[in-house]
C-alpha cells in the first residue's frame, strides 16, 4: 500500500461523500462536478490497486490475511465508483447524489481494510 495515497483517497472520498450528502438533503440532483470527485476518487483508487497488484505479481503477500480476501477487495473497491456513478445516472434525482455520496463513504472503508489485510 501506497501510504499517502491512501490519506488522500479517504480525505477526497470523505470530502466528496459530505458534499453528496449536502446536495442530497438540499433536494439536489447529482452535478457534473460530483461525478467527476467520484472518476477522481476511481483514479487513486486505481494507482492503489495497480501497485498492490504489481507487488502480488513480484512474489509480495498478503500479511494480515488471505490471498482470496485481498483480491475481493481489490475487486470491489475498484468496481463500487463506477457503479456507483452508472447508478446516479439511471437515478438523476436527490437520491443520485445519495448513491454517489454512499459509493464514496464506502471507499476509505475498503482502502482501509486492503491496508490492513496486506500490512498484518
Amino acid at each position: 500500500m501506497i501510504g499517502p495515497l491512501a490519506v488522500a483517497t479517504h480525505v477526497l472520498s470523505l470530502a466528496l461523500a459530505a458534499w453528496a450528502f449536502v446536495e442530497f438533503f438540499r433536494q439536489r440532483e447529482p452535478s457534473r462536478p460530483l461525478f467527476a470527485g467520484l472518476w477522481l476518487v476511481e483514479a487513486l483508487v486505481l494507482v492503489q490497486v495497480v501497485a498492490l497488484v504489481v507487488r502480488l505479481a513480484g512474489g509480495g503477500e498478503p500479511h494480515g490475511g488471505d490471498l482470496v480476501t485481498l483480491i475481493g477487495y481489490l475487486l470491489t473497491a475498484v468496481l463500487l465508483p463506477p457503479a456507483g456513478i452508472v447508478l446516479a445516472r439511471m437515478e438523476p434525482t436527490r437520491w443520485g447524489s445519495l448513491l454517489i455520496g454512499a459509493a464514496a463513504v464506502i471507499v476509505p472503508v475498503l482502502i482501509l481494510r486492503l491496508g490492513q489485510i496486506w500490512n498484518g
